[in-house]
């Protein structure tokens, strides 16, 4: 395979579409900025779960095409690193083996870090041929431009749930703001979750709970995740 006669495609916001750029050398900010390259199908009968997520990095709707790759969303939403989540971002095409192969990640996700190149798999097909052989040259490519390619797949069921949980609390327009300061200024470190709201006027407990939750998903606090939250779970409030 080579690297240097692969091309890619992608469609802007305006509904351009910008075809056969030389992988190597098209700008990142194109990228970052395309619209999917495919939408999401439905139809009769769909042996898969499509929607759009409304994404609390972006304040906007991603589409997924899969129940599996909208817990990739969900994880990329939760991630503080993470500043940018496209969607089918675009079609990479390269010849292997005296043949045209395409092929479209499921996310670039614009992290702190610089971007990453996410696919999105079920666990039990990484093993077929080729799903093996179509991951294999897209990751060649794109670790030739020094970015991380990542195949994901099923992760832990509890952590999942927990973050599905806290996306429930993550719009900030629900909040008041002088609520959540007044909840972080409250000593909640080394404190259980079930007794946060402990620390609050009865008529407050509710919105302190669901304030406690948010910050959890923006970060501001912290506890383990690894296992089904429960009341004995200890707060921490992140440096």
């Amino acid at each position: 395979m080579n690297g240097t006669s692969a091309f890619v495609s992608f469609r802007c916001r305006d509904g351009e579409c910008v075809e056969d750029q030389a992988w190597r050398s098209v700008p990142l900010d194109r990228l970052a900025e395309a619209a999917p390259w495919r939408t999401f199908r439905s139809y009769r009968g769909q042996q898969h779960f499509s929607g759009a997520y409304w994404s609390a990095t972006l304040r906007d709707h991603v589409i997924y095409e899969s129940r599996l790759e909208l817990a990739r969303l969900l994880f990329a939403d939760f991630d503080p690193s993470v500043w940018g989540i496209v969607a089918q971002p675009f079609l990479m095409k390269v010849e292997v083996d005296s043949k045209v192969r395409r092929h479209v990640p499921d996310f670039l996700l614009m992290t702190r870090d610089g971007p990453k190149v996410v696919d999105v798999k079920p666990f039990h097909r990484l093993s077929e041929p080729t799903v093996g052989f179509t991951f294999g040259w897209a990751r060649q490519l794109v670790e030739a431009r020094g970015w991380p390619y990542e195949v994901w797949s099923e992760p832990p069921q509890a952590r999942l749930e927990n973050i599905r949980f806290l996306a429930g609390y993550r719009r900030p327009w629900l909040f008041r703001t002088d609520l959540l300061e007044a909840v972080l200024g409250a000593g909640l470190d080394g404190v259980p979750l079930g007794e946060a709201s402990s620390l609050f006027s009865a008529h407050e407990r509710p919105q302190v709970q669901a304030a406690v939750h948010h910050l959890l998903w923006t970060g501001h606090l912290v506890t383990d995740l690894d296992g089904a939250l429960h009341p004995s779970h200890v707060l921490r409030v992140a440096a």
